[in-house]
């Protein structure tokens, strides 16, 4: 039995687009207000398709439950416009619901929007062009974008790929207050196990023809990485101002060991 109290509930779902391969099948999930849930699974296997059902852009193959919520703001992978819009304009966007068809966005539209620029530090950039933006900040924009819609429930797809260090902190410590301070439920994809574990309490993993869901410890284990990437992940305890965790260290192939995994 799913959890009543989550925001966004689905069960036994299934995702096949041709009836022959299934990017998920029987998968329950919930999310929670102020809880953060990592999608971990290789290229291909249906994080972003997974995504797409949580919006309610796609509606899954079969399932027991799906419980949406219309206060649900999606952040893709990449910003590509056609237009010249600015920062602002883009933010905006995120406030098409609440607008009336055929009418101009008003001063609480444009005070919303800006709040969400102050809260992703982009608010200097309101006059800007997207398009003169670095990677990391447009994707401040977009999640700015997403946070002036007034939602409940971010879903973001993969939104440190193509960040930097600088960058990819940048959004992961936005994500954690995002969830603290604002108690929105968050889930994100990600190929990489330690931003999950640095900022996730869940963890959902997509192994082939299978998943694993549920608190992060439990489901971020080295056996589980290995068996989802195909090669041994050692978990390195560290410790940081008192505090300890772990961080996750991939064992590639190398030259010294002729290319051969133990």
């Amino acid at each position: 039995m799913m959890d009543d109290g989550a925001l966004l509930t689905i069960e036994a779902a299934s995702q096949s687009y041709d009836g022959k391969r299934w990017q998920f099948r029987n998968l329950d999930l919930s999310l929670r207000a102020g809880e953060i849930t990592a999608v971990l699974g290789p290229n291909g296997r249906g994080k972003s398709t997974l995504l797409r059902v949580l919006a309610g852009l796609l509606t899954p193959t079969t399932a027991r439950r799906l419980d949406l919520n219309p206060r649900t703001g999606f952040v893709p992978q990449a910003y590509f416009g056609s237009f010249p819009y600015t920062v602002l304009d883009v933010v905006l966007m995120g406030r098409a619901r609440h607008i009336a068809l055929f009418r101009m966005p008003g001063k609480d539209d444009v005070e919303k929007a800006m709040a969400a620029l102050d809260a992703t530090g982009m608010a200097d950039f309101a006059g800007r062009g997207i398009d003169a933006l670095s990677g990391g900040e447009r994707q401040l924009v977009l999640i700015a974008r997403a946070l002036a819609g007034d939602n409940a429930v971010l879903l973001l797809d993969e939104p440190a790929s193509a960040l930097d260090l600088k960058n990819q902190d940048a959004v992961l410590t936005l994500l954690s207050e995002l969830a603290d301070r604002h108690r929105i439920a968050i889930a994100f994809t990600t190929h990489q196990p330690n931003h999950a574990i640095t900022v996730a309490d869940n963890a959902l993993i997509m192994l082939e023809g299978d998943t694993l869901f549920g608190p992060i410890g439990d489901v971020l284990t080295e056996a589980n990485l290995k068996a989802l990437y195909g090669l041994p992940v050692v978990a390195v305890p560290l410790g940081r101002g008192g505090a300890r965790r772990s961080a996750f260290v991939p064992l590639y192939r190398s030259r010294d060991d002729g290319g051969v995994h133990d």
